[in-house]
C-alpha cells in the first residue's frame, strides 16, 4: 500500500515538475552548450532497486568524456569546485544540485524514486556488504536519507547505514520530511564535496589489503 501511493506521488511530483521546470531546464541545457563541447546530458550506468541497471541522466557538468570508458576505480574524487574536469558552468550546477534534475525522467520511467537511497555505480557493489544490501529493496533515489545528514561528507559505510536505516523505515511522512530537508541543505550548499580518504575506493583499498594479509 505504503509502496502503491510513493509511486502515485512520484508519478504526479516528477510530471509536475518537468513541466513547472522546463523553461529552468531549457535554459540550462542551452548555457551548457555554450560553455563547453559535448552532449547536455550525462547518462551513466547505475544500480538500482532488485540491484538492476539502468541508465541515469544528470546535466554534464565535466569535461565530455566517454562515461562507459571512465575507469573507475581509477579516478580521483573531486573533493574543490575548482577541479579541472569540472566546467565553469559544471561548477554553479553541483554547487545548487541543478545537475541532478533530468534524473525526474528516471522518476517517471520507475527507475527511481523522489526519495530513496542514491543509486550505485556497478564497480561500487563489490563494496556493499551484505548487512547493507536492503537498500536494494527499494527504488533509488534523487534525495534520501545520506543526502540530508551529509551528503559527500559521509564515508563509505556512513551512507549505507543511512541507506539501510531508509530501506528500514521509509514511508510517506518520512519521505516528505526529507523532501523538505533537501531543500535546506541545497540552498544552504552543504555537503558539496567530500575528502578523498572518505570514499568507496578507499574503503575497497582496505578490503583488500586485509584479504592480502590473510593470504601471506
Amino acid at each position: 500500500m505504503i509502496a502503491s501511493f510513493k509511486r502515485c506521488m512520484d508519478l504526479v511530483a516528477s510530471t509536475l515538475a518537468l513541466v513547472l521546470l522546463s523553461p529552468l531546464l531549457i535554459l540550462i541545457a542551452l548555457l551548457i552548450r555554450l560553455d563547453s563541447r559535448g552532449p547536455v546530458l550525462f547518462t551513466q550506468q547505475r544500480i538500482g532497486r532488485d540491484r538492476k541497471a539502468f541508465r541515469i541522466y544528470k546535466f554534464r557538468s565535466m569535461v565530455d568524456r566517454d562515461p562507459d570508458t571512465i575507469d573507475q576505480i581509477a579516478e580521483g574524487v573531486i573533493v574543490t569546485g575548482r577541479d579541472p574536469r569540472v566546467t565553469r558552468m559544471g561548477r554553479f550546477l553541483r554547487a545548487t544540485s541543478l545537475d541532478e534534475l533530468p534524473q525526474l525522467l528516471n522518476i517517471l520511467k520507475g527507475d527511481m524514486s523522489l526519495v530513496g537511497p542514491r543509486p550505485v555505480l556497478p564497480e561500487q557493489m563489490e563494496v556493499v556488504p551484505e548487512a547493507y544490501r536492503r537498500r536494494f529493496d527499494v527504488r533509488p533515489g534523487l534525495t534520501g536519507l545520506a543526502q540530508v545528514r551529509g551528503r559527500r561528507t559521509l564515508g563509505w559505510i556512513e551512507q549505507l547505514q543511512y541507506d539501510d536505516e531508509y530501506a528500514k523505515r521509509y514511508g510517506i511522512f518520512l519521505d516528505l520530511w526529507l523532501i523538505l530537508m533537501t531543500f535546506y541543505v541545497v540552498v544552504g550548499r552543504k555537503g558539496i564535496y567530500g575528502g578523498a580518504g572518505k570514499n568507496w575506493r578507499e574503503y575497497r583499498e582496505e578490503l583488500r589489503e586485509k584479504e592480502a594479509k590473510k593470504s601471506s
